[in-house]
């Protein structure tokens, strides 16, 4: 049990900074890339280089779908092998990072949209472990996973990003583990290792996609339902897009925009990620 000392230990380990953390959005893509020496997996490793080393890391991930807003608020998450059919070298993979239960006490504190209720049985889903092992493989920093509550809409979740937004002045990086565009049904398995194909509808929508972020056009982002056809075959179901909403609400005005990992895989999956700051 976090006590309120412990707490008020945390937060005064964290004051406010004049720099932003910068806030992530990242195609994760297959497992795999979290063992595998990928051109996304290597660009992780230097993202990690490339901005302000963290006093935490708080992940949405897409494989935390949920009845209700939670946190991991446990001393030490356990490594989550949420996938099949894939190599036992995956499945031996282990990321021991501690956790941070005040922090998780915090975070819950700040969003008033939503009861948060403290998680103590999840742990670190493939959508965080796989991304944060290659960036800060020397697993001391704390990470926690925020879940996505499926049974409410679009706009709710870009909201509730808007509410941890202090958190980046405390040196959290905020990071949002999906993918822009992921149907799975239509997997082109034979073009796996053609980074230049994709179907028609997948490059377009990804291509609208990065043009509404530029343009700070976040209402059609949330209302992505109405964007067409090819939307609805990019996004089959919501749960790797609004990943992208949390980090779209987190964003502040002044915040610079930048692409990485601009690719398709399959066909009908795009890695496209985002750095906000």
């Amino acid at each position: 049990m976090t006590t309120l000392s412990g707490f008020k230990a945390f937060t005064d380990n964290l004051p406010k900074q004049e720099q932003l953390m910068p806030v992530l959005f990242i195609g994760h893509g297959s497992p795999m890339n979290g063992i595998e020496d990928t051109e996304f997996s290597r660009r992780w490793t230097q993202m990690a280089k490339e901005i302000p080393t963290p006093q935490a890391v708080l992940v949405v991930s897409a494989h935390w779908f949920t009845k209700g807003t939670k946190i991991t608020a446990m001393d030490f998450p356990e490594t989550i092998h949420d996938f099949g059919g894939f190599p036992k070298e995956l499945f031996a993979v282990q990321y021991p990072a501690p956790g941070n239960p005040a922090l998780a006490k915090e975070t819950a504190s700040l969003i008033h949209s939503a009861h948060v209720e403290l998680d103590h049985d999840w742990g670190l889903d493939h959508g965080t472990w796989t991304i944060i092992r290659h960036m800060y493989p020397e697993a001391k920093i704390p990470v926690l996973q925020l879940s996505i509550d499926f049974t409410k809409g679009p706009q709710y979740h870009y909201d509730l990003a808007r509410e941890i937004n202090a958190l980046r002045k405390k040196g959290v990086l905020i990071i949002g583990s999906g993918n822009m565009v992921h149907n799975l049904r239509m997997v082109a398995w034979d073009k796996l290792n053609d980074p230049e194909y994709a179907y028609d509808w997948a490059a377009q929508m990804n291509d609208t996609f990065k043009n509404l972020i530029e343009e700070g056009n976040h209402k059609a982002l949330i209302n992505y339902t109405t964007l067409g056809r090819e939307a609805l075959l990019a996004i089959p179901t919501p749960e790797h897009y609004l990943p992208l909403l949390y980090t779209l609400g987190l964003k502040e005005g002044k915040d610079s925009i930048s692409f990485f990992n601009d690719k398709a895989v399959g066909g009908s999956l795009t890695m496209t990620s985002v750095k906000f700051g």
